[in-house]
């Protein structure tokens, strides 16, 4: 019995050296390389299967890439909006060591301006040559 305590401790002292020691944590090196140049896309510009998928997704807020064998696009839709009025701002878009980073911020009418009635859907693409990069969304 004795015994079985001495090897069952030892299994936990084990597992827990594993589990401290064993799991190597995600590089999170934020730090920018560059800025990198992009082209915000119209809607009559974007490929037909991106336009799609946008068009699936649109009524709830959502964050995708999606790529060819020329461009990487990136898309931030801020779902289902009760006026016109809105846009959006792309106020970081830059490289790290591991992966690319966009921040983006939706900007909402004034209550001076004069906004179309009805539902809306904000969402900005950006257009970049391609590049085989993770994208994190901040």
């Amino acid at each position: 019995m004795r015994r079985f305590r001495k090897l069952i401790l030892l299994l936990m002292f084990v597992v827990t050296v594993i589990g401290l020691t064993g799991c190597k944590a995600e590089d999170t090196d934020v730090k920018k390389i560059k800025d990198l140049e992009f082209t915000v896309v119209e809607d009559a510009d974007l490929p037909g299967e991106l336009k799609e998928i946008i068009d699936e997704k649109k009524e709830e807020p959502f964050k995708l890439s999606y790529s060819n064998k020329d461009y990487l696009y990136i898309v931030v839709g801020y779902g289902k909006q009760n006026s016109g009025g809105y846009s959006i701002s792309v106020d970081e878009l830059y490289l790290t060591s591991n992966a690319i980073y966009i921040n983006t911020n939706l900007i909402g009418p004034s209550q001076e301006d004069m906004v179309s009635q009805g539902i809306t859907y904000p969402y900005v693409v950006v257009k970049l040559e391609f590049r085989d990069e993770r994208v994190v969304f901040e």
